[in-house]
């Protein structure tokens, strides 16, 4: 079989939800004064918004080879992801094949080092990644997870992300996770209802369920330390990312602080295979979270699960729907994984990432059947009624 060549790379931009989940309009739980390094401040504190963690938008890349396939993906890096992709990354996509995906991620990373690392370009990066994944598995006419080396179980099974995990338990997915609303500049009373709500939601979904706490790099070790403690009467099963990601030194603190039994989780806004490796040699935590769209795509999560595999940790992507799904299912330390209960209440399942993609399979009764994931690529389409924005064509 002679592999295709790409012969067109295009970025556009999407506002209102897709994979910059946090674009959202006004009354969604995801936007009602959750805990954030921001929240010392207090006219940042009600909403997330209110400081501009929407502003990037969503990045679709698409890329085409020259027998007419097309693939895609998106994530969150908006405007500056599109002028990165269109003046910066397609120099190293035009003319290969489409099987060259290790050598122009390393060409990639390597190119904007000088700029890149983390962040937006490594966003970037992973979006290019995936949506080259899509393309080889759709001229191949199989699924990502094939190529990966295809699924190790039946089905995956979930917890929830969101502001009822008691909702999620009736839904069926094996736990819940809440995002914390109060930050230590809100003081005693904050660490209070932070630990008042914790307990309702145990009462409400009774022992055998598990509830985790989402801290989204708003604490300090201290306060982290006690909040364990106290939480630890509520059966909480593990504490995630409190603290700001480069502090290493402060998880490794941490990770010996907190009650036995109780999981430190963090790695949602690490990047590479070298920022899990600082997580994993300095004893951070018990699980990482990377997530495949912003970690540097598949292709650099291989090398970030072997990682984790060599030092007994599980991996538990960052919740990034099919993207992440496709990969889960193929890797025996990753027994789990999460889902973002995107509608506003949340009191239904919706897909992840609607109205951007069609064809996202959501769970049932918190599991999803590994035939789910076996259309070509990724398994999911654009959705023509959402209106893309090239803001840098070619030429």
């Amino acid at each position: 079989m002679t592999m295709p060549t790409i012969t067109a790379v295009r970025a556009f931009t999407v506002r209102g939800g897709g994979a910059d989940y946090h674009d959202q309009g006004k009354g969604h739980w995801i936007d009602d004064h959750i805990g954030t390094p921001m929240g010392k401040y207090p006219e940042y504190r009600q909403s997330r918004q209110s400081f501009g963690i929407n502003v990037l938008g969503t990045l679709v890349v698409e890329i085409e080879a020259d027998d007419g396939t097309v693939g895609f993906a998106v994530t969150t890096a908006g405007e500056i992801g599109a002028f990165i992709v269109e003046k910066h990354l397609s120099r190293f996509l035009i003319g290969r094949k489409v099987t060259e995906i290790e050598k122009i991620w390393d060409q990639m990373y390597f190119a904007t080092q000088y700029y890149g690392r983390k962040g937006v370009v490594l966003n970037t990066i992973s979006g290019v990644d995936l949506a080259l994944w899509d393309l080889l598995a759709k001229v191949r006419q199989e699924p990502v997870h094939a190529l990966l080396g295809g699924p190790v179980r039946d089905e995956l099974q979930f917890y929830a992300t969101g502001a009822r995990p008691d909702l999620a338990k009736e839904m069926g997915f094996i736990g819940g996770k809440l995002p914390l609303h109060h930050v230590p500049a809100e003081g005693e009373e904050g660490l209070k209802k932070n630990i008042e709500l914790l307990a309702d939601m145990r009462s409400r979904c009774g022992d055998d369920f598990w509830l985790m706490y989402d801290c989204w790099m708003s604490l300090d070790v201290n306060y982290a330390t006690r909040l364990a403690h106290k939480a630890q009467e509520y059966g909480l099963k593990w504490i995630e990312e409190c603290l700001s990601p480069d502090d290493y030194w402060g998880y490794a603190e941490l990770k010996k602080n907190v009650p036995k039994g109780m999981l430190v989780t963090t790695g949602e806004h690490e990047a590479t295979r070298w920022g899990f490796r600082m997580l994993l040699e300095m004893e951070c935590c018990d699980i990482i979270q990377p997530d495949v769209g912003w970690c540097g795509g598949v292709t650099e999560l291989i090398k970030i699960s072997a990682l984790a595999d060599a030092h007994s940790k599980l991996v538990v992507p960052h919740g990034s729907s099919v993207y992440s799904y496709h990969f889960v299912i193929t890797r025996q330390n990753s027994p789990f994984a999460e889902f973002l209960m995107m509608h506003p209440v949340p009191d239904q399942v919706v897909p992840m990432f609607t109205p951007l993609l069609l064809d996202e399979p959501v769970p049932v009764n918190g599991r999803m059947k590994a035939s789910a994931l076996d259309k070509p690529g990724f398994g999911v389409r654009l959705n023509p009624e959402v209106t893309l924005h090239r803001p840098y064509p070619v030429g």
